[in-house]
This record gives structure tokens, C-alpha cells and sequence, in this order.
């Protein structure tokens, strides 16, 4: 992603929504007004961080009863990969997939579908809230991200946890990264499972990252691949994500 600066605007106008160029751009000192809200959005995107570190990294999101339960759950983002190695595996049924967990970590390996559900599982049910302006409630069941990285051990210049998924956008892979203290938190899982069934394509599967205390951009869907990272810089343009590379949001997205 390096060799080309990823903008919002491009995406949307790789989808024919980008209005005419006057409307977009505006005046430069409408340009220095967005900088200058965005830097002051990013001062309290980091505030709220370390706000949030201070209360308590295992506070939990609350959870709903089945009753909740949306009768619709938006399908926000990709709807359904068309990378060869994701069509692949969906032809299949997932029956030959398997997620590869390595980078800085001890013992790397890689889990069939299988030998995901056959560990200890987490069922939960909470709220979605979409950037965007909408929420759902759902219920999710998988594994929690933690179990996966006891499992593997983490090297001790580890620090965050980066999610390699299978959908793109105008050509770019969509990755999400975590710190180490949400990633282990006990409501994030790898979830298999929706609504007392396997997890739907428009929803990500065969797995996706459910981090409740984030917003809906944090929760990777589609995903092939997590690795442990001592840092992101190296990674996309280096800010820990798809739409933070695009510089539309911020890393941490805590609700």
C-alpha cells in the first residue's frame, strides 16, 4: 500500500459515489479547518485511550438477552471476498482453510475451522455500533483470541496483534490490528457463529474478529491470517489499519 496514498475519496470514487471535485476539495481553508479538526479528533481519540486504559483494560461491553436480538444486523463493508485463495476455500465449505497465527510468537502455527470450534468457546451477545451511525445487537460465538495466543506464546517484543483478511478494497487487502490489553480481553473472540448459526458470508466468514469495546471498523471480517507485530510502521502506510491508512479513522475506536 506504500506506493500509493489510500484516500477515502478514491475508494468512493473507484464506486462512482465522489460528488464533483469543487464540493469535495472546497477552499484551502476549508482544508486547514479538516486538519484542524482532525487533529483535534486524534488528541481525544488518544485521550479517550489512555482514559479508558486507566479505568480498566477487562471492563466489559454489555451483553443483551436473546430477546435483543436485531431482527436485521446491517451487512456493512465487503459483502464477499473475490480473492482466489478465499473463493477457494468457499467452494469447499472452509473444509481445507485453516488460519496461520505466527510473526512474534513463540511456537506459529495454523487451525482448521475444526480445531477452532473444538476449543473452549465464548458466546456473547452485544451491540454492533457502525462509525457510520447504526447499531445492531447480535449474538456471536468463538474463540477467544486470548486461547489462541496462550497457545502460541508471544515473543517478548510483542505488541500488537494484526488481522490479515481475505476481502479487498480498490485492489488493498483489509487488515485491523489490536493492542496487546484488547486482545486479550475476554469478550474478544474469533467468532464462527451468528445467531445460533455458522457465521454468514456477508458477515465474514469463515471467522471475524468481534472486539466489543471498538467500533464495527475494528471488527475484521474474513479473516486469514493473525500475526503478532512488535510494531505496525512497516505495515500498509503504518497506522495500524485499512481506514486508518486511509487516514479517514482513527487506531483506536473505543466505545
Amino acid at each position: 500500500m506504500t506506493a500509493h496514498i489510500l484516500t477515502r475519496r478514491r475508494v468512493l470514487a473507484g464506486l462512482g459515489l465522489v460528488a464533483a471535485p469543487a464540493l469535495i476539495l472546497g477552499t484551502n481553508h476549508i482544508l486547514s479547518d479538516r486538519a484542524r479538526r482532525k487533529a483535534l479528533l486524534r488528541s481525544g481519540e488518544w485521550l479517550s485511550y489512555r482514559s479508558h486504559s486507566l479505568i480498566g483494560e477487562d471492563r466489559l461491553a454489555r451483553e443483551f438477552a436473546p430477546g435483543d436480538i436485531s431482527a436485521s444486523f446491517r451487512i456493512n463493508g465487503s459483502s464477499k471476498p473475490e480473492t482466489e485463495d478465499w473463493l477457494r476455500h468457499a467452494a469447499t465449505g472452509f473444509a481445507d482453510w485453516r488460519l496461520s497465527v505466527t510473526g512474534r510468537v513463540l511456537r506459529p502455527g495454523s487451525f482448521s475451522l475444526a480445531e477452532l470450534k473444538a476449543m473452549p468457546a465464548r458466546t456473547q451477545i452485544t451491540r454492533h455500533d457502525c462509525v457510520e451511525g447504526w447499531s445492531a445487537i447480535g449474538q456471536w460465538t468463538g474463540v477467544p483470541l486470548r486461547l489462541l495466543l496462550d497457545r502460541v506464546g508471544l515473543a517478548d517484543d510483542a505488541r500488537f496483534i494484526v488481522f490479515r483478511c481475505a476481502d479487498e478494497i480498490m485492489g488493498w487487502r483489509y487488515y485491523e490490528s489490536l493492542d496487546l490489553a484488547h486482545a486479550f480481553h475476554p469478550q474478544t473472540i474469533l467468532a464462527y457463529g451468528m445467531n445460533g448459526a455458522a457465521l454468514p458470508t456477508g458477515h465474514g466468514a469463515p471467522l471475524r474478529l468481534r472486539v466489543e469495546r471498538q467500533l464495527g471498523y475494528k471488527h475484521a471480517k474474513f479473516v486469514m491470517a493473525v500475526e503478532a507485530v512488535s510494531e505496525f510502521a512497516s505495515i500498509g502506510e503504518g497506522r495500524g489499519g485499512f481506514w486508518e491508512d486511509a487516514g479517514e479513522y482513527e487506531w483506536y475506536a473505543g466505545i
